[in-house]
Formats: structure tokens, sequence, C-alpha cells
């Protein structure tokens, strides 16, 4: 009875030595006696037992959240930087044969390109050209793992971490700047009231009664402003009538 069982057993274990079965977005990397040969699937896959070997591989665009690291920009002032990486394995052998671990090989290069290539840049690059950036990170990961079979498709760097020291200087500068625009926006605004100010006084000058509407029109508005008694003094454009009938 046992060695029925037995039998049973290792039947099944042959079975499913030989027979695999791969999803649309897995395939397999065949081993024969430890030598190559080729790539597989998907679908049903048939291995010799104890013979071949398969490893599996996963063609999907993985994403990789590389972890925040220390950063030293050009202008020496030190950052904490992550990011995240987007890639496929295109030759799912060269995965397999060129490194030994494909991910955690990636892991690594993205974190030592991170380091590297955002140590080339000031501060005011990395705050400003981040989409610049991005594409020279995806360049150089991309270059770097071509020969794993590895695509780099989108690196973006997702958050600079700033010293508080930093970020309070970066305080104060904007609220400098906003000030600047402040008082450039309101000496402008001045600079238009002076003008229009001189073309109404250069049109009221070439008519005297217009002169004397506006006058009695001011008077008028600071009236209702208050009850107080304002004396003004009186243009003699409006007495010289006067004087004239007099004569």
């Amino acid at each position: 009875m046992g060695g029925i069982l037995f039998a049973v057993v290792f039947g099944l274990f042959i079975l499913f030595s030989i027979f695999k079965v791969l999803p649309e977005w897995e395939r397999g990397v065949i081993l024969r006696f430890g030598h190559s040969m080729g790539v597989r699937g998907p679908g049903i896959i048939i291995l010799i037992p104890f013979i071949e070997r398969m490893f599996r591989i996963d063609t999907r665009t993985i994403t990789m959240d590389v972890q925040p690291q220390d950063v030293i920009t050009r202008d020496n002032v030190t950052l904490k930087v992550n990011a995240v990486i987007y890639f496929r394995v295109m030759d799912p052998e060269a995965a397999v044969i060129k490194v030994e671990d494909y991910y955690f090989a990636t892991t690594q290069l993205a974190q030592t390109t991170l380091r590297s290539v955002l140590g080339q840049y000031s501060l005011d690059d990395l705050l400003t050209n981040r989409d610049k950036i991005n594409h020279t990170l995806q360049m150089q990961l991309d270059k770097a793992t071509e020969s794993w079979g590895i695509k780099i498709s989108v690196v973006e760097v997702k958050h600079i971490d700033l010293p508080k020291e930093m970020q309070r200087a970066m305080a104060k500068e904007a609220e400098a700047e906003r000030e600047r625009r402040a008082k450039i926006i309101s000496a402008e605004g001045e600079l238009q009231r002076s003008e229009k100010l001189m073309q109404a006084s250069m049109k009221l000058s070439e008519s005297p009664a217009a002169m004397s509407l506006a006058y009695l029109q001011a008077m008028t508005e600071i009236q209702k402003e208050g009850k107080n008694t304002i004396i003004l003094p009186l243009p003699l454009d409006l007495l010289r009538p006067f004087m004239e009938n007099n004569k």
C-alpha cells in the first residue's frame, strides 16, 4: 500500500515538473544542464524532468520606489531626494544570465545614479528644471541597464526634502520677492495715475469753463463727505465776469 502511495506522489511530482503554465505576461527562460535554451511562453511549457530548469520572468511594467537619498548639490546644500522608476524586462534571457537579481541591481543602480546626477545641479536647478533632470536620470539608467535586458521608461523625482534653515531662508526670499512685486505694481499704478492727471489737466487748461465746472464739482463732492466747514480759494476766473459787469 505504501509503495502505491509513493508511486502516485512521485508520478504527480513528475507531472508537475514536466508541465508548466505561463500567463500572458510571463516568459520562461529554460536552462538545460546549466546552458540557456532560449525563452518560452506564454502558455503550456514542457520540461524534461531533472534536466531542464525554468526561470519565470514578469514582462509587465514594474514600479520601483527609490528610497530617500542624501544628496549634496553643486552649491553644497544637503537634501533628501526620493524618486519613482518605471521599467520593463525586454529581454528575459539577459535578465537571467547577465545579472544575478535584476530588480535588486536596478534598485542599487537607481540610488547611486540619483545621488551622482542630482549632485551636478544647484538647488535652484533642482527646483525649476525637474523635467530636464528626470530625462537625464532616465537616459543614464536606461543606458546602464540595457545589457541586462531592462528598459527604463520613466523616472520621476517625487520629493525634495529641504533642511529647515533652507526652508526659512526660501520663505523670506519669497516674501521679499512678493513685497518687491507689490511695490513695483504700486509704482506703476502711481505712474499711470500721474499720466492720466497730467492729460486731464492739459484738457482742462484748454477750456476755462471746464476748469470752473471741475472746481465746483470737486467742492460739491467734498461737502458730501462731512459737515465740517471748508474754506477754499476761489479762482479769479469765476469772479472775472462779475468784475467786468461792474465796470
